[in-house]
């Protein structure tokens, strides 16, 4: 039980990260990057609110996956490991690909 109830707060732990990365970006003036310590220049979006608006739905939509696994574990340890191997692999492969979706859709053409 003990090891359900780790799973369970490291999990929604994780999810909350996420999505206050969400509520971060949505609340930026300045365009949200994707990787850590790189930037995107103001000069290279064309629309920076609405740019992270979608960046923050990307990521919102992100935490759902360790939602998913949090509440997983409650009837199964190996749905838990599933639904997190899955958040880990196809959800962050999802996520690269959302986020150059939103980068090339708001990127000045120059």
């Amino acid at each position: 039980m003990a090891g359900k109830i780790i799973c369970l707060v490291t999990s929604l732990g994780c999810a909350a990260l996420f999505y206050f990365i969400g509520v971060y970006a949505q609340k930026r003036e300045k365009p949200m990057a994707f990787w850590s310590g790189s930037e995107v220049p103001e000069s290279d979006i064309t629309d920076t609110k609405q740019y992270n608006k979608e960046n923050a739905i990307m990521w919102k939509i992100y935490s759902l996956w360790y939602v998913l696994a949090g509440v997983a574990v409650i009837w199964s340890e190996i749905a838990f490991g599933v639904i997190l191997m899955l958040a880990c692999t196809v959800g962050f492969v999802q996520l690269i690909l959302t986020y150059r979706h939103i980068y090339k859709k708001y990127k000045t053409q120059k």
